[in-house]
């Protein structure tokens, strides 16, 4: 049976996304393990600042098969369990349009991207979920992914096929863990206004950023992070497979 106060594994918690969504499930009296890559400081002050008691944190290079293996332990070993598992964690964005770049960058900059974004997700879905279905209980997995795996990122091309394969990972996971009563869903947001793109929202950027979509904005982390906090409910069962936009109208899919 679920324990009521659940066990959340969120990578990349140290800002952003991340954080915003470790906080709401903290709010609502789950118990929550923050991974984080390098950012030490950050991650500390994002767990001291997360309401209740009994939060974790873990440092882990997702590149590193054993790393993945030892942060799913160590949720285990502190928490008890693992209910929850949201992948959050995102390689650093560096443009590489094909046009300028040369064919070192171009390979480093899609080497970056699919070990973090892809494989790294796709390695610490399988720890966490073998963890879930030994509990014998079920689970959620939802996944960051992105508005660029649909629309194309002519500057980022690594990053939009690196979320579109994890849309696409997401989905076949859906069908694999329904047996075993796991639903795994992904949210694809728009531009969001975290701290790594602070520097754009405050930039020359910022009007047409702004302009993307009709509600003249761009979305709060926050605003992620409720739409992944309903997406692990109960509720949310049926929704298993799904990859929901969050863009505010920027990209409308047919």
């Amino acid at each position: 049976m679920i324990p009521l106060s659940r066990a959340i594994l969120v990578t990349g918690a140290a800002r952003g996304i991340g954080k915003a969504v470790a906080d709401k499930f903290a709010r609502s009296g789950d118990i929550v393990m923050l991974h984080y890559g390098q950012s030490h400081a950050a991650a500390q002050d994002a767990v001291q600042h997360l309401p209740g008691q009994g939060h974790g944190l873990f440092s882990a290079d997702l590149r590193d098969p054993r790393q993945i293996q030892e942060l799913v332990a160590e949720t285990v070993k502190q928490l008890g369990r693992v209910d929850v598992l949201v992948n959050c964690a995102a390689a650093p964005m560096v443009a590489h349009p094909i046009e300028k770049v040369s064919f070192e960058d171009w390979q480093n900059s899609w080497k970056a991207m699919l070990e973090v974004n892809l494989t790294g997700a796709a390695n610490i879905t399988y720890c966490a979920a073998q963890q879930m279905i030994l509990q014998g209980d079920g689970g959620r997995i939802i996944n960051i992914g992105s508005r660029g795996a649909s629309r194309g990122e002519p500057e980022h091309p690594a990053y939009g096929a690196s979320k579109a394969a994890l849309h696409s990972m997401g989905q076949s996971m859906a069908v694999a863990l329904a047996p075993h009563n796991v639903a795994v869903t992904t949210v694809a947001p728009g531009f969001v206004a975290t701290e790594r793109n602070s520097g754009r929202l405050a930039g020359a950027e910022a009007a047409d950023i702004l302009s993307q979509s009709p509600l003249g904005r761009v979305a709060t982390p926050e605003e992620i992070a409720a739409a992944v906090y309903f997406l692990a409910s109960t509720e949310a069962m049926w929704a298993t497979g799904a990859v929901i936009d969050l863009n505010g109208a920027s990209y409308l899919r047919a």
